[in-house]
């Protein structure tokens, strides 16, 4: 699933973005509102998690511009604003949870998936398949033809970016900065690696191969007929 963390203060953005990362998230960082609001109102995101004391746009005229604009994906506010006015506001208007800190990773992410279960687009989207491949979103389980694959947090990012867009044959530089968040250095090989090991996890055994390589421009998924 994809979150957009907009958060100004360095130090906690990129805790924020590593954790969210580790626990099988792909992240997007904002430093400020205004690229915050672009990024909300121009791409796709289960989740927004947004600090109110923000450069340029502050969190309150972020999530108006995103409630403004229909869009009605879940918005957490995580501010050290800690007034019963402030949280007021907050939900008035249009968030759906509000935490201050400073707070516990745990809390946080347990928050997260909460909101994720409750939002209309998580309800919508549970399950990303291709042929008898299934993948479950909030369960983080994968199954092939019945039976129960394992997969690392890194793994099973990769597997949801390439089902979200299967058939789409995706370049390494946008694999490197959806499911790694790096710019690609064509002289690491982490990709094709990471690649590697999902096919044997993913289509070793089974007679119909879902993930091949395309020279030259990339990898893609795909059922075939």
């Amino acid at each position: 699933m994809k979150v957009l963390v907009v958060e100004d203060e360095a130090k906690t953005g990129d805790y924020l973005r590593q954790g969210l990362s580790e626990a099988g998230f792909v992240v997007d960082l904002a430093r400020d509102g205004q690229d915050g609001l672009h990024l909300a109102l121009t791409e796709a995101y289960d989740l927004v998690i947004l600090d109110v004391m923000l450069p340029g746009l502050d969190g309150w005229q972020v999530l108006a511009g995103i409630r403004r604009a229909g869009r009605d994906v879940p918005v957490l506010f995580l501010t050290a604003r800690d007034e019963v006015d402030d949280r007021v506001k907050g939900l008035e208007l249009g968030a759906d949870d509000y935490l201050v800190k400073p707070f516990a990773f745990s809390e946080f992410l347990a928050r997260v998936r909460t909101q994720l279960r409750r939002g209309g687009k998580a309800k919508e989207a549970e399950r990303l398949q291709a042929a008898d491949l299934e993948l479950d979103l909030m369960r983080r389980r994968v199954t092939r033809s019945g039976r129960r694959i394992e997969l690392t947090a890194k793994e099973f990012s990769l597997l949801e970016l390439l089902l979200r867009r299967q058939s789409e044959v995706l370049p390494r530089s946008l694999i490197a900065s959806q499911v790694w968040d790096m710019n690609f250095d064509s002289d690491t090989n982490v990709i094709e690696v990471a690649i590697r090991r999902l096919r044997a996890k993913v289509d070793d055994g089974f007679e119909v191969k879902l993930i091949r390589t395309v020279r030259g421009m990339g990898y893609v998924l795909e059922a075939g007929e």
